[in-house]
Formats: structure tokens, sequence, C-alpha cells
């Protein structure tokens, strides 16, 4: 039974950036991009989610610990290579926030030149979806804020579908990215130092992030 319960952890664990890679390719097919440049976007998502650029350092009263893997989820893995300082490092992830959010960004340009009541009512469900994660998100000793993986895109795509039924890919991924982006990370950033976390990632764990699996999942439900 171990053996077998290895076998299944293993394949999932190979399996897995397939099957995301997949569901990733065909929802940015969905946001007017073509076959190339979503696919380009893929592997760069993946690639920087390795990449977590410093903005800010945090003096802290106190000693933390600094994981250069924890923002991997990959901590408890190697703990050899904790480091103890007394600051927190606030950083953006490359492939979890600034490939998501010039995404973003480019949708909401569509949106303005092609459908704007579309995006007005895009701006409404991007502040449900805020409160929401702000609502739910919560500090985790040594990792961050962090909130339901699925609970997002899932409201990001019914809001999306309820209220621009005839847009709601691009209107469901704005969602699905603005509210963990602005609602879970930014507006919970003072919360920071009661998670005693050497570094905190916005759109950090790679792009299994909520800010990417968010907006992912949302654009394809819709």
């Amino acid at each position: 039974m171990p053996a077998f319960a290895l076998l299944f952890f293993l394949t999932l664990l190979v399996l897995s950036p397939l099957l995301f890679g997949g569901l990733m390719l065909a929802s940015l097919e969905k946001l007017h991009l073509g076959p190339s440049v979503a696919l380009t976007l893929v592997v760069a998502m993946f690639l920087g989610g390795l990449v977590n650029i410093p903005i800010v350092r945090l003096r802290r009263e106190r000693q933390v610990q600094n994981n250069p893997l924890a923002v991997y989820g990959l901590a408890d893995f190697w703990p050899q290579f904790a480091r103890h300082a007394q600051q927190t490092i606030i950083a953006v992830n490359l492939g979890g926030c600034i490939i998501p959010v010039a995404l973003c960004a480019y949708e909401i340009t569509y949106l303005a030149t092609l459908a704007p009541r579309a995006l007005a009512l895009g701006m409404f469900g991007c502040l449900v979806n805020i409160g929401i994660c702000y609502s739910v998100a919560q500090p985790v000793k040594g990792i961050g804020i962090a909130m339901p993986a699925f609970l997002s895109p899932f409201a990001a795509a019914v809001l999306a579908l309820l209220l621009v039924p005839e847009a709601a890919p691009p209107v469901a991924f704005v969602i699905g990215v603005t509210g963990p982006l602005i609602g879970a990370d930014l507006l919970h950033l003072k919360e920071i130092e009661a998670t005693d976390a050497g570094v905190a990632s916005i759109g950090g764990a790679g792009t299994f992030d909520g800010i990417v699996l968010s907006g992912i999942i949302a654009a394809y439900l819709a």
C-alpha cells in the first residue's frame, strides 16, 4: 500500500504541471490571444514563477526565519536553507504577479475599446471579488497571507457570467486576478508582521499562486 501511494504521488507530481499547463493554454486562447502568444505566456508564467523581485525590506523587532524556498512551498523539504534575520522581504513574483497583471491590463484595454459596458460591469464584479477575498484571507504563520484557492476563480466566473455573459472570459480573468491581488495580498500587507515570514511574495508559490490560479480558472469556466 505505501508503494502504491508513493507511485500515485509521483504520477500526480509529474502530470499536474502538464494538466495545469493545458488548462492555462485553453484559458488564454479564450482571451483573444493567438495560440503562439498563449503558449509563450504559459511558458513565461511557469519559468517566471521561479523569480521573486524584492521591493521592500521591513525591519523587525525580533528575528524571523527566512527560507528562500518558503515562497515555493518547499521550506519543509529543505529546512537547512533557513536563516534568521530581523527583517521581512516583500517581493513580487514575475510569473505569478507581474505577467498576469500585465495581461489583465491588456484585457482591460481590449474591453475599454470594444465593450465599454462590459468593462463597467466588470469593475463592479472586481469590487465584489476584492471584498470576498479580503474577508476570507488570513495571515498564516511562516508563509504569509493565504485564502482558499478555488473561492476566487469560482466567484469571478459566476460574476462574469451573471453580469456580462457576452464577454465572460476576459471579464472573469480581470475579476479573478484583481480579487486575490488587491483583496488578499495588498490590503493585508499590514498583517505580514503577524506571519513571522522572512519573505512574503506577492504572486509567489510559483504559478499555482492564487492570482494566476484565480484568473486562469475563472476564464476557463466562463
